[in-house]
């Protein structure tokens, strides 16, 4: 499992970071979230594949996070993709994508599932749920939780061999929690598997200002990616553009207990990122500063 970003600026391009997009990939499936301008092209420089399944949640309807979704549609169709999307996100979030299909008049080889989110638990699947929670910014924004269910302890291959389980189905039957029946003698994973492991946790905010409600959200997060558009001297800039700045995001992150915490969203009024990383760094013993096509792997 890893996080790849693809955009990590604020409001516009610069020449070294396209707009928000940040994709968890896990076991060959892409969980994106945001699609700012031109995401196509970047994630085209990623390799991370245009026909896996995906899913796309979207944080608010600001050009910056949202209106590269119809040019990685268009992308994808010409790519041949045929596996369904779905697309997570705001209220307003369905009329957007229809009006513009409409009116540039472009047909998908693959369906498009959207759902209209509210807070509270959004998806969930044998492996994995998503969280959303209402975001503090100018217009109604949601934060995302990703929480990777307990995976099954490590295999014990000599374990296995001493029981006399032959290698292969129901080795995997076994590494998957099944029970199976092996020369007329019923098999619990738990013989030849270790302690659960416990799931990763991982935390998008989007564009937010920090709010008490977010921290509680991301209690105990592995990794947290945060809004962080300016350094503290601009923290008044920051209030009135409701966002946050790198040591806002490091005091969220040391309150909430967040083992990593990877700034993002950062204004092109700024260079580089030096200056967040130092300002994070007084307060947050782990503090990655994000840069476009950077890759985080989930340990």
């Amino acid at each position: 499992m890893k996080l790849v970003f693809l955009g990590t600026s604020a409001a516009q391009p610069t020449e070294k970071r396209g707009l928000s997009c940040i994709c968890l990939e896990k076991e060959g499936e892409i969980l994106m979230f945001d699609a700012g301008e031109a995401a196509q092209i970047a994630y085209m420089k990623s390799g991370l594949g245009w026909n896996k399944k995906m899913k796309l949640f979207v944080t608010h309807l600001h050009g910056d996070h949202c209106v590269g979704i119809l040019g990685l549609l268009q992308t994808m169709s010409m790519q041949n993709r045929t596996e369904s999307l779905e697309i997570f996100g705001p209220k307003g979030i369905d009329e957007f994508l229809g009006a513009n299909i409409k009116v540039l008049n472009f047909g998908l080889p693959f369906s498009i599932l959207i759902n209209i989110i509210n807070e509270g638990k959004i998806y969930e699947n044998k492996k994995y749920l998503i969280h959303a929670t209402k975001a503090n910014h100018s217009i109604t924004a949601f934060s995302y939780l990703f929480e990777e269910k307990d995976k099954p302890g490590r295999f014990n291959v000599e374990k296995a061999k001493e029981l006399g389980i032959p290698e292969g189905e129901l080795w995997n039957k076994l590494q998957n929690g099944e029970e199976i029946t092996n020369n007329n003698e019923i098999m619990k994973p738990e013989q030849v598997l270790g302690e659960k492991r416990p799931g990763k946790k991982i935390g998008i905010s989007g564009d937010t200002m920090p709010t008490k409600k977010l921290e509680e959200f991301f209690q105990g997060c592995d990794y947290l990616v945060f809004d962080s558009t300016f350094i503290d001297e601009e923290k008044q800039r920051a209030l009135d553009t409701c966002h946050s700045t790198a040591k806002q995001a490091a005091e969220l992150g040391k309150n909430a207990k967040v083992k990593n915490l990877i700034l993002t969203h950062f204004s092109a009024r700024y260079r580089d990122e030096i200056q967040h990383k130092n300002e994070a760094e007084k307060i947050h013993g782990s503090v990655i500063t994000a840069k476009d096509l950077l890759e985080v792997e989930i340990n």
